[in-house]
């Protein structure tokens, strides 16, 4: 009995001392994984997730953070992972730089669709690479003669890497720049914040070494030539399939780096060698290339402002030879680097689409440092398509408002009178074309808006408004810009007062019988005697789209309460009489203003 009671006691110890083996083998550090390659873009990491799949066991794919995916194989322990790796880089099944990499580095899985595998527990290796005998207590540890039963895994070995020593004799051969070059690398992996000045002291040692334990090396603070190129292999990954090549254009006179598997030459627009895409991603590039001088550079750079491929929001810089523009919205971000030197204007218009910036950045970088200029500029008569518009800059669109309509000048200090139509939803609102203006009024129930210009203008006239109610059908005038900016000033259209009142008694309405455009909604009324009546309104009142000769005009005095309200003023007048059609002609476009809402 007492023999039966020491077996129980001897098994139930040996069981509750593997107990915390058991939880230890499982830790967070033992639970790891092969990562094999990292992609900036979801959908080629799921494509490249999907070719493995078809060769390898136990592929997933999961979230790096900072826009990057990773696909990676397990998850193992981490001898056995060692063993994957080692074997797979052996059948060149993966990339030399495949490396251990631990759960906590990953964020969402995204492959398998509807996976989530990262915390479960270790898989077995895969059959075809046989799996790493588990760590062994010295009681578990086999005899001689029951491990000659057992089949021993087999191990691969590969070339050893350089020690310390070896490495920092290795680093002593770089020249600065391929030192600096090892610093970028380190920076852009997130690791390394400090100057990039080609001196490895503690700040690089210490970022080398966070590279290291990252990446499943020894930490030494020191690379060697094999992490050395797996480094630079990692910061270079980013472009891979961009097809950069040197590219050059002997009529631009221009050299450069090129992702030529994005884009490809189109066609000459002078100052612009146009390459258009040819890839998925929607990129393109222009060369510039034209003879000129200082005054020349001024004016390209206020002229590519104008374009539609240079958005509004981004830096701007400009200096005595040389200038650059980013211009970025929700579609795309381009960036001009142009530069003047000896009567030549060259340079070149990366413009790539939002949200892959890492790859953005690297092209740029790389264009930029490999541009060499060539003898000869683009000659202007070079080139040219059949494609002629007013709203075309050298086969280039030039940017467009939103909506444009009309408005009128209401007092000496340039604050306009239009309709809230011109003003909803836009990032900056212009009159005629260049000065910027700010809300100061939008009464959405009368449709009237009032704008105050950043620039104080003297306008050429102002509108005064009539005291006396009009007459019934009397002839009125309208001044507008009814195609929205095509002409340069406002033209009047003619017809006559139909009603004193909106279709539903509305008394701050007026009916016009007239033929207007949409450009014209916000321009001002006149009578036969030149005052202003009021403002033309959409041609859309309450959803629904009126006939055609049939317009609605808010009238003065609602204007004039608002105007009020925001501590301002209007002119009045009794004017009588008929002024004449040249003279009203004359007035009208001096008060009217284009008035533009952009994105």
């Amino acid at each position: 009995m007492l023999r039966i009671l020491n077996v129980l006691m001897t098994t139930l110890l040996a069981v509750f001392l593997a107990v915390p083996a058991m939880a230890q083998s499982q830790s967070d550090d033992d639970v790891v994984w092969v990562q094999i390659e990292a992609h900036p873009s979801l959908a080629a990491a799921t494509e490249r997730a999907r070719d493995f799949s078809g060769q390898l066991e136990d592929v997933n794919g999961f979230a790096l953070g900072g826009g990057w995916y990773g696909i990676a194989l397990g998850p193992y322990r981490r001898a056995d992972a060692e063993l994957v790796r080692r074997t797979y880089v052996r059948q060149g099944l993966v990339a030399r730089d495949s490396f251990i990499q631990l759960s906590s580095r990953f964020r969402q899985q995204f492959w398998p669709v509807g996976a989530n595998v990262l915390n479960r527990g270790v898989i077995e290796a895969p059959a075809s690479v046989g799996a790493a005998p588990p760590p062994q207590t010295p009681a578990e540890t086999p005899t001689q003669e029951t491990a000659a039963q057992e089949e021993a895994p087999v191990v691969i070995a590969e070339e050893p890497d350089e020690t310390p020593r070896e490495a920092r004799r290795s680093e002593q051969l770089l020249n600065r720049d391929e030192r600096k070059d090892l610093q970028i690398a380190l920076q852009w992996a997130g690791f390394y914040n400090a100057a990039i000045d080609g001196a490895f002291g503690r700040g690089t040692r210490n970022s080398m070494g966070a590279w290291q334990e990252a990446n499943g090396y020894e930490v030494t603070g020191v690379l060697t030539t094999r992490q050395r190129a797996a480094l630079i292999r990692q910061y270079n990954a980013v472009l891979d399939g961009l097809g950069l090549q040197m590219v050059r254009d002997e009529t631009a006179g221009i050299e450069i780096m090129m992702p030529t598997a994005e884009v490809a030459f189109a066609r000459y627009e002078p100052p612009f060698a146009h390459y258009d895409s040819t890839g998925n991603i929607g990129a393109k590039v222009l060369l510039i290339s034209q003879a000129g001088d200082q005054n020349t550079l001024f004016g390209l750079y206020d002229i590519m402002q104008t374009l539609e491929i240079v958005p509004l929001d981004g830096p701007r810089a400009r200096k005595n030879n040389s200038f650059e523009l980013i211009g970025e919205n929700g579609s795309i971000i381009s960036q001009t680097q142009v530069s003047l030197q000896n009567g030549q204007i060259k340079g070149f218009t990366l413009i790539w689409p939002a949200g892959d910036e890492d790859r953005r950045r690297r092209v740029v970088a790389e264009m930029s440092k490999s541009l060499t200029r060539l003898d000869g500029a683009l000659d202007p008569a070079a080139g040219g398509s059949d494609t002629q518009a007013i709203d075309l800059v050298a086969g280039l669109k030039i940017r467009q408002p939103k909506i444009s309509r009309s408005g009128f000048f209401i007092d000496g200090q340039g604050t306009v009178a239009t309709t809230t139509e011109a003003v909803q939803a836009c990032t900056r609102v212009t009159l005629d074309g260049d000065t910027e203006a700010d809300i100061l009024a939008d009464d959405s129930a009368s449709g009237v808006a009032l704008l105050k210009p950043r620039d104080r203008l003297s306008p050429m006239a102002v509108a005064q408004f009539g005291s006396t109610p009009p007459r019934l059908q009397s002839e009125i005038s309208v001044a507008g810009y009814s195609y929205e900016g095509v002409l340069s000033a406002a033209t009047l259209t003619f017809g006559t007062l139909a009603d004193l009142k909106g279709l539903r008694g509305e008394e701050n309405l007026s009916r016009l019988a007239l033929d207007a455009q949409p450009g014209d909604a916000g321009g001002p009324v006149f009578d036969v005697s030149g005052n202003v009546l009021g403002m033309l309104l959409p041609n859309a009142q309450n959803g629904q789209q009126l006939p055609e000769n049939v317009s609605f005009a808010i009238e003065g005095a609602t204007i004039a309460d608002l105007v009020q309200q925001a501590g301002l003023s209007l002119t009045k007048t009794d004017n009588v009489g008929s002024v004449a059609p040249r003279d009203l002609r004359i007035a009208a476009q001096g008060m009217t203003v284009l008035v533009s809402c952009w994105e």
